[in-house]
């Protein structure tokens, strides 16, 4: 019985550029290029239908930028694993990336098999940054982060569990108010900006097994 083929979806506005990407990955036997769309709206669009394995994502796109659209598809699509490609070797923009659910970054000038390697990782459920981005991250990972209180890791639980602010705040008997506000400090000490990072943090440092955490 053969292995289904990883089916990927590129999506950047340029399109030498994703018709460079398609090119490079139609060599690999075990990979499919289902798509190659030019915006964040095609792709929110189309992700349905097409049932993306991975998406490769162009960062800075008009319109609906590259973090908003990751946002929008891991909401509707939480199995979709996206890569995000980009010319930015910031840590601001890498960590934002991340943040927003990403499940890797790579920069556009890597050799081309660096591309298949980090379609790979992914699809292994691991996290991947080329090595441009490693280096230019490290630095800024080794800034001291703000530690979470115990009321805040409890609170990160429950919200990785996928319960609204209403529901986290009948769980634990306080006003949605103060959920909120727990809420924008969680994102403010590790750096993430929205709920699917969130429960991806959550899930790669063991809270929603409860690590640390007191209920």
């Amino acid at each position: 019985m053969t292995t289904p083929r990883i089916r990927i979806a590129i999506v950047d506005d340029h399109p030498m550029v994703a018709e460079g990407i398609q090119s490079i990955l139609e060599s690999y036997d075990d990979v499919e290029v289902i798509a190659t769309l030019a915006s964040g709206h095609a792709i929110i669009e189309q992700v349905g239908a097409l049932n993306p394995d991975v998406i490769l994502l162009d960062l800075n796109m008009p319109g609906i930028g590259g973090l908003s659209t990751t946002e929008i598809i891991l909401e509707r699509r939480p199995e979709t694993r996206i890569l995000i490609l980009s010319m930015h070797d910031s840590p601001e923009y890498i960590t934002s990336a991340l943040s927003h659910g990403a499940a890797g970054y790579v920069l556009k000038d890597v050799p081309t098999d660096e591309i298949k390697r980090a379609i790979d990782a992914v699809m292994a459920g691991q996290r991947y940054l080329c090595t441009g981005a490693k280096g230019s991250l490290a630095p800024y990972d080794s800034r001291e982060r703000e530690q979470l209180t115990n009321r805040e890791q409890t609170i990160l639980l429950q919200l990785a569990q996928g319960k609204s602010n209403k529901e986290v705040g009948l769980a634990l008997d306080i006003s949605v108010r103060t959920v909120e506000t727990h809420r924008k400090n969680i994102k403010r000490k590790l750096g993430i900006s929205s709920t699917a990072g969130l429960t991806r943090y959550a899930l790669e440092h063991g809270v929603l097994q409860g690590t640390g955490v007191s209920l």
